[in-house]
């Protein structure tokens, strides 16, 4: 079961840092607009101070030939006791490039935020070795930097996550709900990505109320991982409830079932208590997925477990911050989904 340290809760005025450690394009010379946006608005709504490690600005093509430098920003953002938080610029699909050249240790004695998502589920699941919680969250460039203004669901979350070591309570689906993507030029700084209503949880199967504490991510980066000393070890997942979205490759109906089938056959389905998945990215494959789910529990026996669908986290905006190892609840009843602890600790 895991029993993940908690970091300090942020406080205005702190320093955070950005870290590239995954594709470099914050520091490309037609996006980095888009990262001085979104480290103005940590500024302004959040009181943050952002710096940046030694790499992180330094482009594509620089990030992508140097994991060992990406590893060491990363390892002196921990490392550095000015920084109170370290949040990554944006996502792509080789960060596990860095593992060589990480020291669990270092995490582990420094314990501080870390947010992103994506590809950024390697960095979690790093931290998760290390034993410290960590938050599948916003990142620079695509949540904070937000055209024309960033979602007030995600604001609110963040502010009451990071910043207040108070229980968190239930969490809705947000309201609204985009997934579509403008292309990151300066000349649609101003347009607003087009939102559509959204409703809320679905219960897929289960009934009554289910416990665990939280662990998953982004379940094609979770594949990039398997194999590796960084997937969790078996033990991580019991009586734990899995997260799970998915990326905006909007991976194919077969290939989603082939990885929810390789859980079934790890036996993690028979260790954990219950499923919360993420909007599918712009709802693509939608209703096959929720089909697929059914299918592939049903094959291991577990027609009956908890599962909640269309969740506010991952590859859509706006979201909400998950932290790994906290205690959450599916209540398949009321269709509500709460983290039943605080993510932080007071300083």
């Amino acid at each position: 079961m895991l029993n993940l340290i908690k970091p300090p809760k942020l406080n205005r005025g702190d320093t955070i840092a950005a870290v590239s450690l995954s594709w470099g394009g914050a520091g490309d010379k037609d996006i980095i607009w888009r990262y001085k946006q979104g480290k103005q608005r940590l500024h302004e709504i959040f009181g943050l101070e952002v710096v940046e490690m030694p790499n992180t600005l330094k482009g594509s093509e620089f990030v992508y030939n140097h994991p060992e430098k990406r590893a060491e920003d990363l390892m002196n953002a921990f490392s550095d006791t000015s920084i109170k938080a370290i949040i990554a610029c944006t996502g792509g699909n080789d960060s596990i490039r860095m593992l060589p050249y990480i020291d669990f240790d270092i995490i582990k004695n420094n314990p501080k935020i870390f947010s992103g998502y994506s590809d950024s589920t390697i960095t979690h699941l790093m931290c998760l070795k290390a034993g410290l919680s960590s938050f599948y969250g916003p990142s620079i460039l695509n949540d904070f930097a937000e055209n024309k203004e960033m979602s007030k669901y995600t604001i609110d979350w963040i502010n009451k996550i990071w910043f207040n070591d108070d229980i968190i309570g239930s969490i809705p689906v947000s309201d609204n709900w985009t997934g579509q993507f403008l292309e990151w030029d300066i000349c649609n700084k101003d347009i607003s990505r087009e939102f559509q209503s959204n409703h809320g949880y679905e219960i897929i199967q289960g009934e009554g109320i289910s416990y665990g504490r939280l662990i998953g991510g982004c379940i094609e980066v979770l594949e990039i991982a398997k194999g590796t000393l960084l997937f969790p070890d078996l033990v991580d997942f019991n009586e734990a409830i899995l997260f799970f979205e998915t990326a905006e490759v909007n991976t194919p109906e077969w290939l989603f079932e082939d990885i929810l089938r390789n859980y079934g056959a790890m036996g993690i389905y028979n260790r954990i208590n219950g499923i919360i998945f993420g909007k599918p990215c712009n709802e693509v494959f939608y209703e096959e997925y929720k089909a697929t789910i059914k299918k592939i529990l049903a094959e291991y026996g577990k027609p009956n477990m908890p599962v909640m669908y269309n969740a506010s986290f991952g590859h859509n905006e706006p979201k909400f911050t998950v932290p790994y190892g906290a205690k959450a609840e599916i209540n398949c009843t009321e269709k509500t989904f709460s983290i039943l602890e605080p993510a932080v600790c007071n300083n």
